[in-house]
C-alpha cells in the first residue's frame, strides 16, 4: 500500500478518520484496490465546498473525477449489459443502462462500502451532507472516477462489476420507466398526455423534499415526495399506474 499523503488532523471530515475507526487504507481494501496515488481517493472524498485554507486536502473537490467516473461507469455498464443480454434490442438494453446508472443505484452502493463516513466535508455540510442522496451519488462516481485514474480501466470496471452485480441479478426484463408508461397508457385512450404539478416543496437545502400530483382527464390524480422533481414525478406515476391497474 502506498504511504499516505499527510492530511492536516484538525480538518473537519478528514477522510483518514471521519466516523469510523477505520482508516482510509481500509476504505480502499473495501473498494479492491491499493492507490499508489491516495490523494486521487482523498479528492473523491472531498465535497467542493471545502475551500480556501482546506483546499490543501486535495487540490480539487470530487466534481472533476465525478465527471470522469460517470463516463466510466457508463461505458462498462454499457459493455456489461451488451455481454450479459447479447440477444436484446438496444431499445431494450437502453432501459437497462438507465436504471443502472441512476442516483438511486449510485447511493444504494454508496451506502453498502460506507463512503458516507469517510466524506469530506465543509461545517455546513456535515450536518446531513453524510446522508445527502445527491453528494452520495455524486462521490460515488468520483471514486469509480478514481479508481479509473489510479488504475485503469480494469481496476475500475472490477468494482463496479461486483459492486453492481445484485443490481444485474434484479433485472428479470427491462425495467420500463413510470412516466413513459403512464404516457403510453393515456395515449392509447386517446387521452392527453399527464401533467405533473408541484403541490410543495419544503426540506432544507441540502435535503430538499419535493411533493408533485400527476393528473390525466377523467382519472383520480396520484401524488408522491422525493428529494427532486424528477424522483417525485416519477414516484407519483408509478403511483398513479398501481391505482389504474387495480
Amino acid at each position: 500500500m502506498a504511504v499516505r499523503a499527510p492530511l492536516q488532523p484538525h480538518v473537519h471530515g478528514d477522510p483518514l478518520t471521519a466516523g469510523t475507526e477505520e482508516g482510509l487504507d481500509a476504505f480502499a481494501r473495501r473498494l479492491g484496490h491499493g492507490f499508489r496515488e491516495p490523494m486521487l481517493l482523498v479528492e473523491a472524498l472531498t465535497h467542493p465546498s471545502v475551500s480556501g485554507q482546506k483546499r490543501r486536502i486535495a487540490r480539487h473537490g470530487y466534481e472533476r473525477l465525478e465527471f470522469l467516473g460517470d463516463r466510466v461507469l457508463g461505458l462498462i455498464i454499457a459493455e456489461w449489459l451488451l455481454e450479459r443480454f447479447p440477444k436484446e434490442a438496444e431499445g431494450a438494453i437502453a432501459k437497462r443502462h438507465v436504471a443502472l446508472v441512476r442516483r438511486e443505484a449510485l447511493v444504494e452502493v454508496a451506502q453498502a462500502i460506507g463512503l458516507g463516513r469517510h466524506l469530506v466535508l465543509s461545517p455546513g455540510e456535515e450536518v446531513v451532507g453524510r446522508e445527502n442522496p445527491t453528494i452520495l451519488a455524486d462521490a460515488c462516481e468520483a471514486v469509480i472516477g478514481a479508481l479509473y485514474r489510479d488504475g485503469g480501466l480494469a481496476v475500475a470496471a472490477g468494482f463496479i462489476r461486483q459492486a453492481w452485480a445484485g443490481f444485474i441479478e434484479r433485472q428479470a426484463a427491462p425495467p420500463q420507466d413510470p412516466k413513459s408508461a403512464l404516457q403510453q397508457w393515456a395515449l392509447a385512450r386517446g387521452l392527453n398526455l399527464p401533467r405533473y404539478v408541484e403541490v410543495s416543496r419544503g426540506g432544507s437545502d441540502h435535503l430538499p423534499v419535493f411533493e408533485i400530483r400527476v393528473e390525466i382527464e377523467g382519472q383520480p390524480a396520484a401524488t408522491a415526495s422525493g428529494p427532486s422533481k424528477r424522483v417525485a414525478e416519477r414516484d407519483a406515476a408509478a403511483a398513479l399506474l398501481q391505482r389504474l391497474s387495480l
